[in-house]
């Protein structure tokens, strides 16, 4: 440019004026940056259980604090009534409750049904410790004890309950009473969203005996097996109604039973009722 020869001027001295990055307080970009910093977007690798653990990056997840916290909750699945093609109603439960922490909890659970009027009823409660194994998965201990029509009838119960891929829910629990009896008892849904606030739930049910038990029209193998297909719309999260229908078949010996005290060997119902929790 016109009047600016650039060639002519002197270089002025470090000193006068030039920023000295290296001894000003705060930035030394000589030294070795902090081995505790993590890559930028990233979480370390760790569980917390080595020097690299969450709490040397000042990280603490939810759930992490809240592990040996106490809580409790109560889900009533189903809390209603069925009618099926034979006219008979009955009022029916599923449910559970349960203390604990993420890792260990109490676990009572309940289920049954009682016909109206002079019909006949059927129940079982069992009490469980729940010990978390894997983020998905608790192995169950404890206890259960049936009750209804027939002789009351009590179990050590051991299982496990979790979650297969696709959200699918399973439990499969063994039994051992006295007089060499053995129980399996297998379980399945699965909860399809069809909206935000309508929710459709299949549900498999199997129940096994190792030796059969008249007194309650139970024989031994492959003893019942049901399907229930039931749809709610959640007014609010905690508070559901459902309808639905539910298939219920008895095999072997224990439809035999069936046959012989006047009841079908297969059943089909209607259902209606609330799903809660708090």
């Amino acid at each position: 440019m016109p009047g600016m020869n650039h060639g002519a001027a002197t270089p002025a001295p470090a000193s006068s004026g030039t920023m000295d990055h290296a001894n000003m307080p705060g930035m030394n970009h000589g030294a070795t940056p902090s081995p505790a910093a993590p890559p930028v977007g990233s979480l370390p690798s760790s569980d917390g259980s080595d020097a690299r653990g969450y709490d040397n990056y000042g990280i603490r997840p939810h759930m992490m604090m809240m592990d040996n916290m106490p809580a409790a909750q109560l889900l009533l699945e189903r809390f209603g009534w069925s009618r099926n093609r034979d006219g008979q109603n009955a009022r029916e439960w599923e449910g559970r409750f349960w203390y604990g922490t993420a890792t260990n909890r109490l676990t009572i659970k309940s289920e049954g049904e009682a016909e109206n009027a002079n019909g006949g009823s059927s129940g079982r409660v069992e009490a469980l410790w729940s010990r978390a194994i894997t983020p998905f998965w608790d192995l169950q201990l404890g206890a259960r004890r049936d009750f209804g029509t027939g002789p009351k009838r009590n179990w050590a119960a051991f299982g496990i309950e979790g979650m297969l891929p696709y959200r699918i829910e399973l439990e499969a629990t063994g039994y051992v009473g006295p007089s060499g009896r053995t129980a399996l008892g297998l379980k399945a849904e699965y909860d399809l969203l069809l909206t935000q606030r309508l929710v459709f739930t299949p549900e498999l049910e199997a129940s096994l005996y190792g030796k059969s038990d008249p007194e309650r029209g139970i024989g031994s193998g492959l003893s019942s097996g049901s399907l229930s297909l039931r749809l709610r719309y959640e007014v609010t999260r905690q508070f559901a109604p459902y309808v639905g229908v539910s298939f219920e078949r008895k095999f072997g010996q224990t439809a035999d039973y069936a046959s012989a005290a006047g009841a079908g060997r297969s059943q089909t119902a209607i259902m209606a009722g609330i799903r809660f929790w708090f």
